[in-house]
């Protein structure tokens, strides 16, 4: 029986890169980085809520992304019905009701890509599902801020929960955001 690592809270919240945008994540990045595959969450990360079918920017960064050999799917919390459509353009693997940070939805995705965590990255604007998702897989975290950010109680308090370690990625990192 393989035996799990012990992983620091810091760890597993704290991102391993962050941009301002999406789009900012390059195939240059992350083929220097030795990732051809992304893990990627919708809603705030690509596009607001509200935004039901992906824009003119997003089917271009996914077009660079495919040209380069960079594999993707979409990992969302959201329903169905919201992926689905989102997705319809796109025809990526798409896993809605995923149960972030649950990880069944990340090795669904990685199995049916053919590619392992260590060459795989997840895209996401939350660090209490996106990051933690990915790092329980011991995958590279990278994080943009959200579009357009929810204002109740709950989102507001994940935001609260989540500076101390934004704040330790910049003091850590110099790069991006």
């Amino acid at each position: 029986m393989k035996k799990k690592k012990l992983r620091s809270l810091s760890y597993l919240l704290t991102p391993d890169y962050m941009f301002k945008t999406f789009d900012e994540v390059t195939p240059d990045f992350l083929i220097s980085h030795g990732i051809d595959a992304l893990l990627i969450d919708i809603d705030n990360t690509l596009a607001p809520y509200e935004q039901a079918e992906p824009d003119e920017k997003i089917l271009s960064w996914f077009d660079d992304l495919k040209y380069f050999g960079i594999r993707a799917a979409l990992i969302s919390n959201n329903h169905a019905d919201r992926v689905e459509l989102f997705n319809k353009k796109l025809g990526l693997p798409a896993y809605p009701d995923s149960g972030k940070p649950k990880s069944g939805s990340l090795i669904a995705a990685m199995r049916e890509m053919g590619t392992m965590p260590e060459n795989t990255a997840g895209l996401g604007d939350q660090l209490l599902t996106d990051t933690l998702a990915v790092h329980r897989l011991d995958m590279i975290s990278i994080i943009v801020p959200p579009i357009k950010d929810k204002k109740t109680l709950f989102f507001r308090f994940k935001r609260f929960l989540e500076r101390p370690y934004i704040r330790k990625y910049k003091k850590h990192r110099t790069n991006n955001f």
